[in-house]
């Protein structure tokens, strides 16, 4: 079961992004056009700013060996326009542009090709940068992105209105039919990123896909055992290969790593202890609105199949001073089973353990400790285990 956060897209988990990921954020948003090459040792950056005073400064930026953002230019604004030279490079790299005064970033991707940046300051969202083959890709890629997004609005605009309503059953319907057009676009990422493997923009949405849990680890390691020497030498690559490998260790199939944490009353519980017949491992917090959502069918799920052998582990993600609240929504929402956290929210071991970037987050075992499926939720998780347990 998917649900709707309080952004203008529909977000149906609490994330925890690092750079590289609100840097994806930004692309997701951009628009990138196309235009043509040069055939120098070098290529221009060439804008035209909209409305900016003469004098303004831009600021250009690369994340390259680092990870991190480095300037590497700072330009200024004449007649309302700006150029920058820059060497081209064998290397591949993502970069921005800042103007001074202004709270947004205009992404782009060097391609050893002329670029043309079109910045406007009173719609700074609306600024792009043209130039080169990944660009036109992602343009591509942002149009049909956009294109699902405004269909996820309409959904998040309905599914407000049903729960102002008490309309269960259309509540129900507009869960369906988000979790298709999830399915919609999950697959067109991956086939965006099989079809565009030299593009750097590609290994950075297949680490978002692996973070959301939209790809596995071993459909990752596929594409990146894929990817063009250009991308391959990128330091985001060598990210990626820390998360597939991390992953496995949590991933379908695997042994459940054990752990032990205080329940609420103080004590140290480990999952060997809590485990049944078929054992959910449950990643929340109280502070997670997917997660309180998501509550109710869980415990119908409990109630249901509980005496049949399934054991339920929830592993809270709350803060150090949130012990109260943790313990008030296990009450709230009648959660009856085994319950701890360190109460160290996204630095919490468990979580990092099993590679938990984003919740509501679910691991279904076994009674060997083999994780047999992931991140079941709504429908899904009860026909499951009906599938193993049967309905009566």
């Amino acid at each position: 079961m998917h649900f709707f956060s309080e952004t203008n897209t529909v977000i149906f988990a609490f994330t925890n992004i690092p750079i590289m990921r609100r840097l994806l954020a930004t692309l997701l948003t951009a628009t990138l056009l196309i235009s043509c090459a040069g055939d120098s040792n070098t290529y221009k950056l060439q804008g035209t700013a909209k409305n900016f005073d003469d004098g303004n400064k831009v600021y250009v930026f690369s994340i390259k060996d680092s990870n991190q953002p480095k300037a590497i230019d700072t330009l200024s604004i004449t007649n309302g326009t700006f150029e920058g030279t820059y060497p081209k490079s064998d290397s591949s790299s993502v970069n921005y542009i800042n103007v001074e005064g202004v709270q947004a970033n205009i992404v782009y991707f060097p391609e050893n090709e002329d670029l043309k940046a079109t910045l406007y300051k009173d719609s700074i969202g609306s600024s792009f940068v043209s130039g080169g083959k990944q660009n036109e890709a992602f343009t591509s890629f942002s149009e049909e992105m956009r294109s699902i997004n405004e269909e996820k609005q309409a959904q998040m605009k309905a599914f407000r209105t049903a729960q102002q309503n008490g309309d269960v059953e259309a509540i129900k319907q507009i869960q369906e039919e988000n979790m298709a057009l999830t399915k919609e676009e999950t697959k067109f990422k991956k086939e965006f990123i099989k079809s565009n493997k030299n593009s750097i923009f590609s290994v950075m949405l297949l680490s978002e896909m692996l973070t959301r849990k939209e790809m596995t680890a071993e459909e990752a390691s596929e594409v990146l055992n894929n990817l063009s020497p250009k991308v391959s030498s990128s330091p985001i690559v060598t990210q990626v290969e820390a998360m597939i490998a991390n992953a496995r260790k949590a991933d379908i199939g695997s042994i459940a790593p054990n752990f032990s944490a205080p329940t609420p009353e103080g004590e140290m519980l480990s999952l060997k202890e809590a485990m049944g017949k078929y054992t959910i491992i449950d990643f929340w917090a109280s502070w997670c609105k997917p997660c309180r959502v998501e509550n109710p069918n869980v415990v119908k799920v409990y109630e249901k199949y509980h005496d049949k052998g399934l054991n339920i582990i929830s592993v809270s993600l709350d803060r150090q001073k949130q012990k109260d609240k943790w313990i008030k929504a296990i009450a709230d929402d009648n959660m009856d089973w085994y319950h701890v956290s360190n109460l160290q929210f996204w630095q919490d071991p468990i979580a990092r353990q099993y590679n938990v970037r984003a919740i509501p987050a679910t691991f279904l075992l076994d009674e060997n400790g083999k994780i047999i499926d992931k991140n079941l939720r709504g429908p899904a998780l009860g026909a499951k285990m009906e599938s193993l347990l049967g309905s009566e």
